[in-house]
């Protein structure tokens, strides 16, 4: 079961993720700013994050890059997700080092089809979360 770590701030939107998520069978874990994010990460190993750029205590693109940067979580692939459209916020979230982007308000099909393309890249690549290659 593909394990997902969730980071979230607004309970509403972490609720009707979590719930919808799990209808599609992923193991869903939740944190709900960006410092618990990294710590979860780490703790947690999860195949993939959705990450909220805009978080108390430590924002997405901070949370992002400090996860990009510690070895046994870069190669975890980030979506971000975030309610700024701008192209320039697209930019800035592939610059902290996410590996996709997605708006909100969450399309689910839209939100699943990436989820979905990050594990198939990972999968590919032959890169695993340690960063060993076991194909």
């Amino acid at each position: 079961m593909l394990k997902i770590l969730l980071v979230e701030d607004n309970e509403l939107n972490r609720d009707m993720l979590t719930r919808r998520l799990a209808r599609k069978g992923y193991q869903v874990i939740v944190a709900e700013d960006g410092q618990q994010g990294v710590e979860l990460a780490i703790q947690q190993s999860p195949d993939l994050i959705l990450m909220d750029m805009s978080l108390p205590v430590l924002d997405g693109w901070e949370a992002t890059r400090i996860l990009k940067n510690k070895l046994e979580t870069k190669a975890i692939p980030i979506i971000a997700l975030t309610a700024h459209a701008m192209a320039g916020d697209k930019e800035k979230a592939y610059q902290a080092g996410c590996d996709d982007f997605d708006t909100k308000p969450i399309e689910l099909s839209r939100l699943i089809g990436k989820i979905e393309l990050a594990m198939e890249k990972v999968m590919l690549k032959g890169a695993y979360k340690d960063g060993s290659d076991r194909a």
